[in-house]
């Protein structure tokens, strides 16, 4: 008996060691699924992924206390690519309400709602109130664009502004000494008028960008380059007269604009949103907190961006003051 006894307590406890390791086991996969998203995927339905464009675009940036909501391309382009990898993300809606921004940030955004588009995958762009330059420009390939009537969209075309202070600075008495090492590393300097030849070589590199976002429309919205050019001309459109000249598809509210979001994508009138969002930086949390104590709403501060250098070309929808 003493031997049986040994027996039956060697096969319990190499059972229990054996069901110790396979329960450690499936908690390490179950951990490393829910760390890589996969368990989540696994759980949740097909839906519509909700992109949200706000604010200026620009290469990196985030909500601040006195900069307002900007759009970071960098975390745009990572929410895309979450979705365009998602295999439970059946279709995008890209939801801008943008005056455009820089030329390069709004060409990584149009980049990979191209690579979304390659996948498979539709994108639809909703303007709410401003989807103007810039916000045009990465909505512009979208399968489906759905406007508001009153939208303010359009302003296609590049802007590049040099402010010339030279007349400030002679009565404060304030002179600039440049040593340079050729004729035009300093243009663009703030304390002189350009010269006859910098503009040249500036108005060169505005036209460039033209001709792109030219290209990028009329590839997008499948219009001949000159009917482009005839209303590339900077001017807005209201999203009533945008849909006249077909650079839109549909007016329309958030709920139209996700009714065809899942029409497109096979998922009805009526289907599930998975909003896309990064996680909030510690200091745009903090801003945001002290914004709401100071005035009641996240997004205290008027929305722009500062300059990433002294000439910047960009796609964005030009302001006074």
């Amino acid at each position: 008996m003493p031997a049986a006894r040994t027996t039956r307590r060697t096969w319990w406890i190499v059972g229990l060691s054996l069901l110790l390791v396979a329960s450690c086991l499936a908690l390490t996969a179950g951990l490393g699924m829910l760390a890589s998203g996969r368990l989540n995927r696994s759980l949740e339905q097909p839906h519509v992924a909700e992109i949200r464009v706000r604010g200026p675009i620009a290469l990196r940036g985030g909500a601040g206390l006195l900069t307002g909501e900007s759009a970071s391309a960098e975390r745009i382009v990572e929410q895309l690519e979450r979705a365009r990898q998602n295999p439970n993300a059946r279709v995008v809606l890209l939801r801008v309400d943008s005056p455009g921004g820089g030329v390069n940030a709004a060409r990584e955004i149009w980049a990979t709602v191209r690579r979304v588009q390659e996948s498979g995958k539709p994108v639809v762009a909703f303007f709410e109130d401003t989807a103007a330059s810039g916000g045009y420009y990465i909505s512009a390939p979208a399968d489906r664009i759905v406007a508001m009537p009153d939208t303010i969209t359009g302003s296609i075309g590049v802007i590049l502004i040099i402010p010339d202070l030279s007349g400030l600075y002679e009565k404060l008495g304030i002179r600039m000494q440049v040593v340079k090492s050729g004729t035009f590393k300093d243009m663009g300097s703030s304390d002189r008028p350009l010269t006859s030849e910098e503009r040249a070589l500036l108005e060169r590199l505005v036209r460039e960008a033209y001709d792109e976002f030219v290209r990028v429309v009329a590839e997008g919205r499948a219009m001949p380059p000159e009917r482009v050019r005839e209303l590339a001309d900077g001017r807005i459109y209201t999203g009533r007269q945008a849909k006249e000249l077909g650079l839109v598809d549909e007016l329309g509210g958030y709920r139209d604009a996700l009714a065809v979001a899942g029409q497109l994508a096979g998922l009805g009138a009526e289907p599930a949103v998975r909003v896309y969002s990064p996680q909030p930086t510690f200091w745009e949390s903090l801003s945001r907190t002290t914004a709401r104590f100071l005035f009641g709403r996240d997004d205290a501060g008027p929305v722009g961006v500062l300059p990433t250098g002294p000439i910047e070309l960009r796609y964005e929808l030009a302001t006074l003051g």
